[in-house]
């Protein structure tokens, strides 16, 4: 079941020279259940193909269904989780992960109740009372999450989550991610830029061009539901990553000529 369909769709912006064409006839498509990356090189749009699905800003051209309705607007039914927490720094973080669920006038019990389930699921329980500035960047990223997932959306829409962390951190999160997603079933779609990642998370990766950007291939990833750190090692898994590798840098000869 596609719970997410993007469907021809550009969007221009205008400059001094005219219209600058963004996104060009995206089509693209996220099953029930699935972990779906969108990797691509510096100015492919993928920050902006985001927010469009996300409803935080229109197409020029085609349409973005989420479970069949036509995307006009943000709705609980997507979730989002930027590269930079976005937490309110005066709200402690039981209060944070409720936030969403106060807006569409969920209870104050049924708030304090969400909040602490997504606090075990993130491994944080004994952190609901702390304050967003008492916690590292990998915590607050959790905290992030679990607020992004409280308000049960159908689709989990996530903005290179893990950028701004440590190698090691960064490692641990995506272990994390992966745990939350089968434990969750969740529906994600995650844009990223660091190609290893999208490989050792997803269940199939769309590789963007640039300027304008567009879906020049969709992958299947045929690895092991288990993503043990060792699988990076594999030979199937660096087959993997050389291929969309040499895709983006095939594209920045392009750029460069």
């Amino acid at each position: 079941m596609k719970y997410l369909e993007v469907a021809l769709v550009s969007k221009l912006f205008p400059s001094r020279r005219g219209s600058l064409t963004v996104l060009k006839d995206i089509n693209l498509y996220v099953e029930k259940g699935e972990f779906v990356c969108v990797v691509g090189p510096s100015g492919s749009g993928k920050s902006t193909l985001l927010r469009l699905i996300a409803g935080l800003d229109n197409p020029t051209s085609g349409e973005i269904l989420v479970d069949g309705d036509r995307v006009f607007s943000p709705g609980s039914d997507r979730g989002m989780v930027f590269q930079n927490y976005t937490l309110y720094p005066w709200m402690n973080v039981t209060d944070n992960i409720g936030f969403g669920l106060k807006l569409q006038g969920a209870s104050k019990a049924e708030q304090q109740q969400q909040a602490a389930y997504y606090l075990e699921i993130v491994g944080l329980t004994q952190f609901g009372r702390s304050l967003p500035k008492e916690l590292s960047g990998g915590m607050k990223q959790r905290v992030a999450i679990a607020r992004a997932l409280a308000s049960r959306p159908k689709i989990l829409l996530m903005d290179e989550p893990f950028g701004a962390l440590d190698v090691q951190m960064k490692e641990t999160m995506q272990q994390f991610l992966l745990q939350i997603w089968r434990q969750t079933e969740t529906t994600i779609l995650m844009i990223t830029h660091d190609v290893e990642e999208a490989v050792f998370l997803s269940q199939r990766v769309y590789v963007m061009t640039a300027s304008p950007g567009t879906i020049q291939k969709e992958m299947a990833l045929d690895l092991p539901s288990d993503r043990v750190y060792a699988l990076r090692r594999s030979p199937q898994f660096q087959d993997y990553k050389y291929e969309i590798v040499g895709l983006l840098r095939g594209e920045e000869a392009i750029l460069v000529s």
